[in-house]
């Protein structure tokens, strides 16, 4: 595995902490507002909705979090008005980075990621620098110790997905975006309990980092999800697991 998958791998060794707990919320609300002013406010026609509301029920965030927030972005409440914006760049070793953001002030959101990025010996690219070596794939992850490799890909092969693979603790599964809902909603039909499963933008190749280099990719991914506006952080690093799992980032 490698970038966002591997970021994702040291994350879950981690304790979750009251601060990031707080940060996820944040995020899912943004989403929710977000999916809502853009798609309706009914799940059942907007993907996107029904997919940050599925975040954040596994979050446990208050129902009533979670109707304000859809209620805002249709506009029967006052709220901000978000965006989405994306940025790219590139990070120490020559790593690519993509930086989803929802933001009410973009003027201020791209100052303050082009200074993190800089601080961290990575820089801001142009429009359409690395987004060309990423693809928009659905990920589904599965606990490796509850289920069988050979159960799961019977399963989701015949349900369209197109690959699966394996870390130590979990089966991360692809899928092109349109079978995305199909493969998971097989799963959980199937009684396979889904650990995770969003939209994500996979790296088609990947830079392996090595040395200095990777405390300091580490660290500004780091740095990048801290920010409050900053939805995903998604990479083609490679780094060896043993040495990746030394470092306590997070």
């Amino acid at each position: 595995m490698s970038g966002h998958s591997k970021w994702a791998t040291i994350k879950r060794k981690k304790a979750v902490t009251d601060a990031k707990r707080g940060k996820a919320f944040t995020q899912i609300i943004k989403e929710i507002t977000i999916a809502a002013r853009m798609g309706g406010g009914d799940p059942r026609g907007n993907p996107r909705l029904r997919l940050a509301i599925e975040k954040a029920k596994a979050a446990n965030m208050p129902a009533d979090n979670i109707k304000r927030a859809i209620q805002k972005g249709t506009g029967e409440l006052p709220g901000v008005a978000y965006e989405d914006v994306t940025y790219e760049g590139y990070g120490p070793g020559g790593v690519a980075l993509l930086i989803e953001c929802v933001t009410d002030n973009k003027n201020r959101t791209v100052s303050e990621i082009r200074h993190i990025l800089e601080r961290n010996n990575g820089k801001l690219g142009a429009t359409n620098s690395v987004t060309w070596m990423f693809h928009r794939k659905g990920v589904i992850h599965v606990n490796k110790a509850v289920y069988s490799e050979d159960e799961l890909l019977d399963i989701i092969l015949e349900a369209g997905a197109e690959d699966m693979r394996t870390d130590e603790e979990m089966y991360e599964i692809t899928t092109a975006p349109e079978h995305f809902e199909t493969v998971k909603n097989t799963l959980e039909a199937q009684g396979i309990k889904v650990s995770d499963a969003e939209i994500q933008m996979v790296p088609e190749n990947i830079v392996k980092v090595e040395g200095k280099d990777v405390e300091a990719v580490l660290k500004l991914m780091e740095a990048l999800e801290e920010h409050d506006d900053v939805q995903h952080v998604y990479s083609n690093f490679d780094i060896d697991e043993k040495v990746m799992a030394s470092f306590n980032v997070g």
